[in-house]
């Protein structure tokens, strides 16, 4: 059966643009409005422009502190080989990209994220929380109240008002 005598029995032809009813335009639309997405795209703006920052620390701080202690941070030239005729391998190469990678993330850690935490810590303790407090986030919170509710014979042991109950096994009785 071809396309046309399939259209001349009374077949719909669909659109490429429809699926289950709304458009392919509207569901990127509704896709890229989330805000985790949103999010994530600052996070990435972000994340390039400060970059330059973290590596000018660890060019121009660390890696001359490094350098005048202990020299130059290369290792590049430890366990190279060839086999045979063929090009030189260089395992030291990964090795010094590991100490950079450390390097970098020490830097993150001591500039960036320590410094906030104590902030976080202070702000928190302005507001008359503890450290544990400050920290539990909402989903947390509410899966821990989900928890003791369960535990205590909340609404799916029988124990709630909601009604007709359920038992333990989940269950209408």
């Amino acid at each position: 059966m071809t396309i046309t005598s399939a259209l001349q029995k009374g077949a719909r032809a669909i659109h490429p643009k429809e699926r289950d009813g709304f458009t392919m335009i509207q569901g990127f639309k509704k896709f890229i409005m989330r805000g985790n997405v949103i999010e994530l795209a600052v996070a990435v703006v972000i994340a390039d422009a400060f970059t330059s920052i973290v590596k000018n620390l660890v060019d121009s701080v660390i890696n001359p502190l490094l350098g005048s202690l202990v020299g130059k941070p290369n290792f590049n030239s430890i366990g190279q080989f060839h086999i045979g005729d063929g090009d030189l391998i260089r395992p030291g190469t990964v090795l010094t990209a590991a100490i950079g990678f450390l390097l970098v993330a020490a830097a993150v850690y001591l500039v960036l994220v320590y410094p906030m935490n104590k902030l976080n810590e202070r702000m928190a303790r302005r507001k008359g929380l503890n450290a544990e407090e400050a920290e539990v986030s909402d989903e947390v919170r509410l899966l821990t109240e989900i928890r003791d509710a369960l535990a205590g014979g909340g609404y799916m042991n029988g124990g709630g008002t909601a009604g007709g109950g359920y038992t333990g096994g989940g269950y209408r009785q």
